[in-house]
C-alpha cells in the first residue's frame, strides 16, 4: 500500500504534467489568442493561461479568438481542465480517506489489544525473540514490534506483526504500541543504552508486565537490573560461553544450541506441577527435570530442600519438541544463557 506523501507527489507530477501539455497547446496555437494588456501571447502568458483555466479562475484577460482556438478549447483544454480536477479532489479524497481508514483501524486495534506482547528492536535478536514465542502458541497479532527504522516495521508487517514506528526509548511511543496493556515486553535494540533507556520507560508506564533485555556486555545488565527488568540475556558472554562450550565438547555444543532452538529436537521448557506429581520428587517425574521454580528461588533437581513437589511449584524440563508441546497452555520457552 503506498504512503499518502507518495501519492501526493505522484499526483502532483500528473497535475504539472497536464498543466505543461495545456501550456503547449496554447503557445502553438497563440496566434488565435489575444492579451486585452499587451497584445500577442508568449510561452509566459500561455504558461499563465493554462494555469487560471485549469484551475478555473479565468480571469479573462487572455482569451481565444480564433475559431481553432476556440475548437482547441472545447475539444483539448476543458478535458485537460476535468482531468486536473480529478486529480486533485481525487488525491485530496484518497488521502482523507486513507487517513481516516487508518485511524479507525488503530483505534480499534489499541481498543481490543491486552496481554499483548512488545518487542522492542527487529534485528537479529528481536526477530529471534519473536520466533521462539510464537511457537509456544502466541498469536502473531498479539505481538507488536516497536523500531525507528520504517524498513524494520515493514519487514515486521510483512510477517504478520503490528508495527509502530519510533523510538522506543520516548514514551509516546510506547504508549502507541499500548505498553502499558502488555503482559511481557522483550527489550532487543542495537545498543546498550538503547536497552537500558528503553526498560526504564517501559518499567515506568508498566509495573507488571515481565520485561526481558538484552546487552552485549555483562557489565552493563547490573543496570539493566536496577533499571527494571526481570530478566537479562548478556549475548556476548552467552555466545563466548556456548563457543567455549563447543571447543571442550563438540557435542555438549550441538545440545545446548539445541535446546535454546525452540520448537525442534530438544525444548527446554517451564511448566506448572500436575496434581498426579504432587508429593513426588523430581527425578520420579515422567519429564526429565532440571530445576523446580518455588516462589522466587530456583533450586536444582537434586537440591536437598526440594524434597517432594508442591502444587504451586513450576518445573523446568527437558522435553522433545512435538506440534502438542509447542502449544500446551502454560509451557513456555525459557530465554538462552
Amino acid at each position: 500500500m503506498e504512503r499518502p506523501i507518495r501519492q501526493v507527489v505522484k499526483r502532483l507530477v500528473m497535475a504539472l504534467v497536464v498543466l505543461v501539455a495545456t501550456a503547449l497547446v496554447v503557445y502553438a496555437d497563440r496566434e488565435g489568442y489575444r492579451d486585452s494588456s499587451d497584445g500577442p501571447v508568449d510561452l509566459l502568458d500561455a504558461f499563465y493561461y493554462a494555469t487560471v483555466t485549469l484551475s478555473t479562475t479565468g480571469y479573462g484577460d487572455i482569451t481565444p479568438v480564433s475559431d481553432s482556438a476556440r475548437l482547441t478549447n472545447i475539444l483539448v483544454i476543458t478535458p485537460l481542465r476535468v482531468l486536473f480536477l480529478i486529480i486533485l479532489v481525487g488525491t485530496t479524497l484518497e488521502v482523507l480517506t486513507e487517513r481516516t481508514r487508518e485511524e479507525w483501524r488503530l483505534n480499534r486495534w489499541r481498543s481490543t489489544l491486552r496481554d499483548h506482547t512488545v518487542v522492542v528492536g527487529f534485528g537479529t535478536k528481536g526477530r529471534s525473540a519473536i520466533q521462539t514465542v510464537c511457537v509456544t502458541g502466541l498469536k502473531k497479532e498479539q505481538v507488536v514490534v516497536v523500531d525507528p527504522s520504517s524498513k524494520a516495521i515493514d519487514a515486521a508487517t510483512a510477517e504478520g506483526y503490528a508495527g509502530v514506528i519510533g523510538d522506543a526509548t520516548r514514551s509516546d511511543v510506547l504508549r502507541r504500541a499500548e505498553v502499558h496493556k502488555a503482559r511481557q515486553i522483550i527489550v532487543a535494540p542495537q545498543r546498550d543504552d538503547t536497552s537500558v533507556l528503553v526498560t526504564l520507560t517501559a518499567r515506568q508506564l508498566n509495573r507488571t508486565a515481565k520485561i526481558v533485555a538484552a546487552v552485549r556486555e555483562e557489565e552493563n545488565a547490573p543496570l539493566l537490573k536496577q533499571s527494571g527488568a526481570d530478566a537479562v540475556i548478556t549475548s556476548s558472554g552467552a555466545a563466548g560461553r556456548l563457543l567455549g562450550l563447543s571447543v571442550l565438547s563438540p557435542a555438549a555444543g550441538m545440545v545446548m544450541e539445541d535446546l535454546i532452538q525452540q520448537g525442534s529436537g530438544l525444548d527446554l521448557v517451564e511448566r506448572p506441577v500436575v496434581r498426579g506429581e504432587v508429593g513426588k520428587t523430581p527425578r520420579e517425574t515422567d519429564d526429565l527435570v532440571v530445576s523446580v521454580l518455588r516462589g522466587h528461588r530456583v533450586l536444582g533437581y537434586d537440591d536437598p530442600s526440594v524434597g517432594t513437589l508442591q502444587l504451586t511449584d513450576r518445573l523446568i524440563t527437558i522435553v522433545r519438541a512435538t506440534p502438542e508441546t509447542r502449544v500446551t497452555p502454560g509451557v513456555r520457552p525459557l530465554p538462552p544463557g
